[in-house]
């Protein structure tokens, strides 16, 4: 693999610091990629991986403290490959390094008979589920995990979903049936083995207790369970099984085209409505070389933001009843019903409107939207502070969550935390501020910070993200831009529907646009936004076709989840249950 990644590659003169910096390091089997969004990619032999990660994250001139993502690509049906060594599989790791802002995305070639590769989920903690959502998808081996078995898919599930040989539609497989001795199988592999788990039965002056919290149960927002070793009340040890909800999202981004995968992304975070496909349209639109108008830019800003607020009123009512308060929550989705009637209003939609299009928007804004917007902007603070009477400044809720499950900042980016999340600990990274998108470098808002990184500081910080929401909203409304509201441009789909009754060729273009989408140049991109739990991304692949080659969507409720035994071993079961409502996921998000 060494004589393969010494190809000729793009030269290094122009490239950025930190790829100079690991080819003097590391020597010419370091190979440099460039790619539409602007990250570098550095290909690397597979021997590296520990010591380039190792020197990245601790020695690097600017260290990468965050690995943000980690995935893999099955290569072998890909035929636009310039300047790329062979590869059957790629791994990837997105690394970020927040305290220099820059992105790395670090690739690994494997061959499909040798697909094994070192772990590294000693130096970034968060590696380890993403590395056995590889092996599962993928069939990677990763040596060294401390417990490499299938998490999205069950136990006795046979190949490997993100392979291209796995069927995308039930149509490509056999009947499905399922025999007694088969059933008996599936079973007994679904029995719960604490050794399997990583827990033991007993010690010298103690029997533990074992207890299944979920896969189905209020206070766990989904279905997901966590096994729970218990010493008394004590927990011992948490341990989440995910996968409950898991229904191949990536694997239906390549069979969807560019243009009919947008309403799959509106049911990823199921409670974020038009941010999923924010990342996702942004991301096309990089690819594409679309300009996207001011007005759309400024309608998705306004939408988004109403979402947010919308997600965060559900987290602030559930959270405040997880930890015993009944009456928030009835109040909060009075104020969410109303928020919903003025996203019908713009969208025609409520929880998943799909309303956002490559080059803008659906639709232009209806006539009355101003009104209604500005309303509830003037309505909505004096509800705020009626919260913070009835359910911040609660002694019980104080009680339940100040000073549980905390971590600082370092802990947090070990295990992937971003957005409101990380936010807690006094980090004050957001991408609206940090790397603003879609015209929000325009508007004034603060961004929410708090100390602690407990349970309470978390949802402080989501509460006051809803006012500073109000304020974008409000600059929205009060500043709209005139203009069209989608791109003039060819790839942009759909056309405005009113011409296609009159021009022939606005019709063809339109059928054709929504039956197969645009063709997008062959390319690879990343696009993130500061979604409603963390930093949503999707990073693209297109292999000159009309539909993705490679679809990769990173979440930010699945680190999330796999921090739980972190910041929960060594409270009680009753300290869990705030922790869970903390978090603030959905398992749409979580599984895919």
């Amino acid at each position: 693999m060494t004589a393969e990644l010494a190809t000729e590659s793009t030269a290094l003169v122009d490239a950025p610091n930190v790829v100079r910096e690991l080819s003097d390091r590391f020597g010419d089997q370091c190979q440099y990629q460039e790619t539409v969004d602007g990250i570098p990619n550095v290909w690397i032999v597979r021997d590296q991986v520990t010591e380039v990660l190792q020197y990245l994250k601790h020695d690097a001139q600017d260290c990468f403290e965050l690995m943000f993502d980690l995935s893999a690509i099955d290569e072998r049906h890909r035929k636009f490959r310039a300047d790329q060594p062979p590869s059957d599989f790629t791994v990837f790791y997105h690394l970020m390094s927040l305290s220099s802002d820059q992105d790395l995305r670090i690739k690994v070639p494997l061959r499909d008979e040798d697909s094994t590769l070192a772990s590294v989920e000693s130096i970034y903690p968060v590696a380890n589920w993403y590395e056995r959502e590889a092996f599962d998808m993928f069939g990677i081996h990763f040596e060294g995990h401390p417990n490499l078995r299938r998490i999205l898919t069950p136990p006795l599930w046979e190949g490997h979903p993100l392979r291209k040989e796995h069927p995308a539609r039930a149509t490509e497989m056999d009947p499905f049936s399922l025999p007694d001795e088969v059933q008996d199988a599936q079973q007994e592999a679904l029995r719960f083995v604490p050794e399997e788990w990583g827990m033991s039965r007993s010690t010298k002056h103690t029997d533990f207790m074992f207890l299944n919290l979920g896969p189905n149960h209020p206070s766990v927002h989904g279905v997901f369970r966590i096994a729970l070793q218990l010493d008394g009340e004590v927990i011992v040890q948490a341990v989440p099984d995910i996968g409950y909800h898991h229904r191949g999202q990536e694997k239906m981004a390549e069979r969807q085209s560019w243009h009919t995968y947008i309403p799959y992304t509106d049911r990823i975070d199921y409670l974020g409505g038009v941010m999923n496909n924010f990342p996702y349209v942004m991301n096309v639109e990089k690819m594409a070389g679309i300009e996207v108008p001011p007005r759309a830019q400024v309608i998705r800003v306004m939408v988004s933001e109403m979402f947010r607020i919308a997600s965060h009123l559900l987290f602030y009512g559930t959270f405040a009843q997880d930890v015993g308060q009944m009456s928030p929550v009835f109040y909060m989705f009075a104020d969410r019903e109303r928020l919903f009637s003025i996203v019908e209003a713009i969208t025609g939609g409520r929880m998943h409107p799909s309303w956002f299009r490559i080059g803008g928007v659906c639709d232009d804004l209806p006539d009355g939207w101003y009104e209604m917007v500005t309303d509830f902007c003037d309505y909505m603070p004096a509800r705020m502070d009626h919260y913070d009477t009835m359910a911040l400044q609660n002694k019980i809720l104080k009680n339940r969550t100040v000073g549980i499950g905390a971590y600082n900042t370092a802990e947090g980016l070990d295990w992937g935390i971003t957005g409101p999340s990380l936010r807690a600990t006094g980090h004050d990274w957001d991408l609206r501020k940090n790397r603003p998108y879609s015209s929000y470098d325009q508007f004034d808002f603060e961004i929410p910070t708090a100390a602690n990184g407990d349970c309470y500081d978390r949802c402080v910080v989501r509460v006051e993200e809803i006012r500073q929401s109000l304020r974008i909203i409000r600059q929205c409304a009060d500043n709209m831009p005139e203009g069209p509201y989608k791109a003039d441009h060819p790839m942009t789909t759909p056309p405005s529907k009113e011409f296609t009754m009159q021009h022939i060729e606005t019709l063809i273009h339109h059928f054709l646009n929504v039956s197969w989408g645009p063709v997008i140049p062959p390319t690879e991109s990343t696009t993130l936004v500061e979604a409603t739990k963390g930093w949503t991304s999707f990073y693209s692949i297109s292999d000159g076709g009309t539909m993705a080659y490679r679809s990769r969507v990173r979440t930010p409720s699945f680190p999330a989840l796999q921090q739980i035994p972190f910041i929960s071993n060594g409270f009680m079961v009753p300290d869990l249950i705030a922790i869970i409502a903390s978090i603030d996921f959905v398992m749409a998000d979580v599984d895919r």
